[in-house]
């Protein structure tokens, strides 16, 4: 039988970024998975952090040079891989010198405080798309999580240029970290001009431009979700429960096998 295809869509990912509870997430998901017998792609992003020579990172130059338009000006993605060990699992990271370049301002290693962290979203989001379509990556399971990776469901349900991902299972994982920074009030803006319909974005005109926004997009357009804060926001809680699908909390979290069953149960329905 085929091993089931599965693409990871991962805002850290240790060792790349210090071990910490979200990249370590990060590690144990895309390795786990891996073992318990899925094939396993990991987007994300190259952070300015990440030390490219001692974590081995190369270009891949077929992959590479795909401009990414966002208000007028084009952004080339240049396409990195890394294989994570022990099982030596494709990592791909997603980089732009006008993204993801470390900036003296920031705040933390991926820099939650800048202003332009919508267009970094959408830099992110469409490029992990676009490269997994070159890949001829056909996942039964699309995971994203955290804030960076929010817009990944929104494109892939609202776009209809993704039609080869319409029959993979999308979930979004809430992380825990805020934004520092208020979400540019250009977003929605900027979205428009992506393909995003806006009789679609005027559910969410006048809500506050914050955290709690990009994860309830997310959720709006997801299969199934996983809070992995140490208490569901209520607001989002409720969103979930309205819709219907199914999803975990983080005391029903016991290890990578959660997150299998997780995926095999939303894969049958």
């Amino acid at each position: 039988m085929a091993k089931k295809k599965f693409l990871f869509v991962a805002q850290e990912v240790a060792p790349y970024l210090p071990a910490e509870d979200i990249s370590t997430l990060g590690k144990e998901m895309a390795t786990g998975i891996h073992k318990r017998g899925y094939e396993v792609r990991t987007f994300t992003p190259r952070w300015g952090s990440i030390n490219e020579r001692r974590n081995m990172l190369h270009e891949v130059i077929r992959l590479s040079g795909l401009n990414i338009t966002i208000d007028d000006n084009d952004h080339p993605l240049l396409l990195k891989v890394a294989s994570l060990h022990p099982t030596r699992t494709q990592v791909y990271f997603i980089d732009n010198d006008d993204f993801f370049q470390k900036s003296d301002s920031d705040i933390d290693a991926v820099g939650s405080n800048r202003e332009d962290n919508d267009k970094r979203i959408i830099f992110f989001t469409r490029s992990t798309i676009e490269t997994a379509k070159k890949l001829q990556w056909d996942p039964a399971v699309i995971h994203a999580q955290g804030w960076m990776s929010a817009m990944t469901p929104v494109y892939l349900r609202q776009l209809n240029d993704e039609v080869p991902f319409e029959s993979s299972k999308v979930v979004y994982s809430v992380l825990p970290g805020e934004l520092s920074a208020p979400v540019d009030a250009d977003f929605f803006r900027r979205l428009e001009e992506e393909g995003v319909k806006s009789d679609y974005l005027a559910a969410y005109k006048g809500m506050e431009m914050n955290t709690t926004l990009l994860h309830r997009m997310a959720i709006d357009n997801s299969d199934a979700v996983v809070f992995m804060t140490e208490t569901p926001e209520p607001e989002l809680l409720a969103a979930v429960e309205a819709k219907g699908i199914p999803y975990m909390t983080k005391d029903q979290v016991s290890g990578i096998d959660s997150f299998v069953e997780f995926y095999d149960k939303i894969s049958e329905t």
